[in-house]
C-alpha cells in the first residue's frame, strides 16, 4: 500500500486519520504542524506517496508546507484539509500544485475516497 504523511494540529483528528489509513493498509507517519512535517519530508528525502495536510496550523501552515514540499519534491501529491471557507479561498490559487482540497468536517468515506483517488491517479 501507500506511505502517507499526515499533518494535523488537532490530536483527535490526527489520530483518527492515522488509524483509518492504517486500517486500509497504508503506512502512516504523522506530524503536528507544517515545520515538523517539512523536517520529516527532508529527513526521508520525500519518500512518501502522498502528503495530507491541514491548512490552518501553528508554526507553519499547510499552504506554506505545500509550497515547500512541491518545490523540493515535485512528484509528491498534496491534499489539503480545512474547516474554514477563507482558507479554501487562499488555497484555490494552488490548484496547479495540490490535488484536492477537502472541507472539514468530512466523513471517513469522503477522506478515504479523496486520498484513494489521488493515490490511484499517481499509481498509473
Amino acid at each position: 500500500m501507500a506511505r502517507l504523511l499526515v499533518t494535523e494540529d488537532d490530536d483527535a483528528v490526527r489520530a483518527f486519520l492515522e488509524k483509518a489509513f492504517e486500517l486500509d493498509g497504508h503506512e502512516v507517519v504523522t506530524a503536528c504542524d507544517g515545520a515538523e512535517a517539512l523536517d520529516i519530508l527532508n529527513e526521508e528525502q520525500g519518500a512518501f506517496d502522498l502528503l495530507l495536510t491541514d491548512i490552518q496550523m501553528p508554526v507553519m501552515d499547510g499552504i506554506a508546507l505545500a509550497l515547500s514540499a512541491v518545490r523540493d519534491f515535485p512528484k509528491l501529491p498534496v491534499v489539503l484539509m480545512t474547516g474554514y471557507a477563507n482558507q479554501r479561498e487562499r488555497a484555490n490559487g494552488l490548484d496547479a500544485l495540490v490535488e484536492d482540497i477537502i472541507m472539514k468536517p468530512f466523513s471517513l468515506a469522503d477522506i478515504r475516497a479523496a486520498v484513494g483517488g489521488v493515490l490511484e491517479k499517481h499509481a498509473a
